[in-house]
Order: structure tokens, then C-alpha cells, then sequence
């Protein structure tokens, strides 16, 4: 049953599924952002011990990209994905019941290389099934579903933990993967036309050819920069909202919930804006970022609260989500003849850039009120500033 092809009949239902796994990352990592705090309290631990399981979550899904698109391209897109949804439920449900926190650990790499596994294979569903530019309104909306996760998750998350506490949270997704599994075995099947061998050299070959691209890997280096915003974010915001500003976890799950909304809304506009030219649209979006930025860490010094938190944080998010959809959507379209590899190279990459400057930034700075928030920012800003300046002083994008 898990060799089967997809039927021409089930291609809608199939396109459906994947836009409802796509997400699936996201929610392993935001949905307990809420928790975090009680978390720490409940496992009797140091903030730093419950940030380090978003960290090794982020680390594994990249390092998992690298060789999941080279998999999918060998053993075809259909069985990875399908047996990974089953594996996401069992470790889920081993995390829910667990308090040991290297079990945790343990089950957040699982969590990390499955999330790798069915995300790139999906991505790679869109390639496959859709070509010229249906292929790039599918990728664009799916960078628009996938933020879904960051804006679904945490606002779920925190009525889970104020009525149920931090395990109930896996739990959910465990039931929640298990639903897509029964799916994805009825309606969905293989879409990979042509089988390429797993060789190793073939792979370390495939990924300098890419790398050495100039456009390419400056817009993986910039999708993970992007995204560290976010996940800086999630890292430090849940303290400083209820252990700094006393609020509850359900107010840090509607906090969540506004940085996702403006990461989607900001990829919506990266979608609406996709004809436009690419270099001039970026610049903007990146000055401008950087004038919010600019903004927050100023006024922080008389004026810091829930309000100016979210409110400054939203407009930052918003221009990240901007930038992200059009440098992922761009980076994903740049070798469709290769796009498991390539698939796995940009989300590889990318998260392996997140996690690095992400955790950090924390371990540097320690943010603890919103001025701490808005110096990270301020760091990934300038870096995203310096280069664009020389792609564009170089013509990388054209």
C-alpha cells in the first residue's frame, strides 16, 4: 500500500494533505512555546535546559534535510513522509508522558530528523505534481501554510497548558499525526517520475555545485537569518511576558499568536509582490526593518511594556515573513531538476543558521525585558543589511 502512485483522481485531496503536513515543524516547536516557563518549573530546571530543546529540535531538522532530499530523490517521496507521520505520533505520545529531561532531549532530535524527513518530501510534492508558474504560486502559498504553524500552535498551545498542562501538548499532536497518517495511506501515493541513485559523492557533488551558486546560497543564508528572528523570539518572549510582566500562558499564546499573523501576512505579501523586481522590493523591506528596529531599542529605554512589546515585535516579524518568502520561494525554484536534493540543501542550511544565531543571541544577550529583545533584532538586522549590499554591489539576483 505504501508503493502505490498517486491516482490523477486524488491529486486535490493529496495537494490538501500536504498543505496540512507542511506545517508539521512548526508545530513541534511552537505549540509548548507557552509552556516553556512552567515547564522549567515543573522538571525543576533552569530556563537555558527548556530553550536547548527548540535549539536540538532545529539542529536535527536541518542536519536531517541534508540527506532527506538526497532519500526522497533515491526511494521516492510517498513512504518517507507516510512512515514518518507514524514514527511523530509514537514519540510524541513518549514525550507526554516522560519528565526526564534527556528523554526529552531525546525524543526532540527524533522529533527534528521525522520533521525533516516529511517536510522536504512534501515540498518536493509541489515540484513534482505542479510545473512553471502553478509550480511557483503552489511553493508560494505553501511558504504562506507553513507559517501556519507559529500562529496555530502557541495559541492552542497555551489554553493547553492553562487547562491541561505541558503534556497535553504533545499528546495533541501525537492524535494529530495519527489522523494524517490514516489520510496520507488512503489518498495520497508517489509522485517521483525518476528514481536517482543515493551515492554519497553524487550528493557532495550535487551540494558545492549548489552552494557555489552566489544567488543560491546568499538566499539560503538569508532565510535563516530571517527565521532567527522568529525563533529568537520564542526563546526569550515566554519569560519575559509571564515571568517579567506577570502575565499568564495564555496571554503568551495570543503574543505568539500575533508574531504568527504577521509572519504569514508578511508572506502573503511576498506572494502578492512575487512579479515584482526582486532586489529593489528585499532593500526596502530590509531599510525598513531596520527602522523599527531602530525605533523599538530606543524607546525601550522610557516606554517597555506588553503593548510596545508585541507592537514592535509584530512589525518586525511582519518584514521577516516578507523577506523569507521571497528568498525560500526563490531558493526552492532555483534547481527544479533537483529539487529533493535542493529541497534539503535550503532547509538543511537554513535551520542549521537559525538554531546557531538564535540560541546565541540568547546565551550572549539574556534578554529579560524587551530592550534585550530588541538588541538581538538589531544584530540579525545589520547582518541582513551587510548582505544585501554586497549581493546587490555584486548582481547576484541579476
Amino acid at each position: 500500500m505504501l508503493n502505490k502512485s498517486l491516482k490523477a483522481g486524488h491529486q486535490l485531496i493529496a495537494t490538501i494533505l500536504a498543505f496540512a503536513i507542511v506545517p508539521i515543524s512548526g508545530l513541534a516547536t511552537d505549540i509548548y512555546i507557552p509552556s516553556m516557563p512552567s515547564m522549567a518549573e515543573s522538571l525543576n530546571l533552569p530556563e537555558s535546559s527548556i530553550q536547548l530543546t527548540i535549539s536540538i529540535f532545529l539542529v536535527s531538522y536541518g542536519v536531517t534535510q541534508f540527506f532527506a532530499g538526497a532519500l526522497i530523490d533515491a526511494f521516492g517521496r510517498y513512504r518517507l513522509s507516510t512512515w514518518s507521520l507514524l514514527l511523530f505520533a509514537i514519540t510524541f505520545y513518549i514525550t507526554a508522558k516522560t519528565e526526564n529531561i534527556y528523554v526529552i532531549y531525546a525524543m526532540r532530535v527524533c522529533h527534528g530528523i521525522l520533521s525533516g524527513a516529511v517536510v522536504v518530501a512534501k515540498r518536493a510534492f509541489f515540484v513534482d505534481v505542479y510545473k512553471g508558474k502553478e509550480r511557483r504560486h503552489y511553493l508560494s502559498i505553501m511558504t504562506i501554510v507553513w507559517s501556519l504553524g507559529p500562529i496555530i500552535a502557541p495559541f492552542l498551545g497555551g489554553y493547553l497548558q492553562e487547562h491541561f498542562g505541558w503534556q497535553a501538548n504533545f499528546t495533541a499532536l501525537s492524535i494529530f499525526c495519527v489522523v494524517l497518517f490514516v489520510l496520507e495511506v488512503f489518498f495520497s501515493g508517489e509522485t517521483l517520475k525518476e528514481f536517482r541513485p543515493f551515492k554519497p559523492n553524487f550528493l557532495v557533488s550535487e551540494f558545492k555545485s549548489m552552494l557555489r551558486t552566489p544567488d543560491f546560497s546568499t538566499a539560503i543564508l538569508m532565510c535563516g537569518l530571517s527565521y532567527g528572528i522568529v525563533i529568537f523570539y520564542s526563546l526569550t518572549g515566554p519569560f519575559i511576558i509571564e515571568h517579567s510582566l506577570g502575565y499568564s500562558p495564555i496571554v503568551t499564546g495570543y503574543a505568539s499568536l500575533v508574531m504568527g499573523l504577521a509572519w504569514m501576512f508578511g508572506g502573503f505579501a511576498g506572494r502578492f509582490l512575487i512579479e515584482k523586481p526582486f532586489m529593489p522590493k528585499l532593500s526596502f523591506a530590509n531599510s525598513m526593518q531596520l527602522f523599527v528596529i531602530v525605533g523599538m531599542l530606543v524607546s525601550s529605554y522610557w516606554l517597555s511594556n506588553l503593548a510596545t512589546l508585541v507592537a514592535f515585535a509584530f512589525l518586525v516579524h511582519l518584514a521577516a515573513g516578507f523577506l523569507f518568502n521571497n528568498y525560500f520561494t526563490y531558493s526552492l525554484s532555483r534547481f527544479p531538476n533537483a529539487a529533493g536534493i535542493a529541497s534539503g540543501l535550503v532547509g538543511g542550511v537554513t535551520f542549521i543558521i537559525t538554531s546557531a544565531i538564535s540560541y546565541a543571541l540568547v546565551a550572549i544577550l539574556q534578554p529579560s525585558i524587551q530592550l534585550g529583545i530588541a538588541s538581538g533584532y538589531l544584530v540579525i538586522g545589520l547582518i541582513c543589511f551587510s548582505i544585501l549590499f554586497v549581493a546587490r554591489k555584486r548582481k547576484f539576483f541579476g
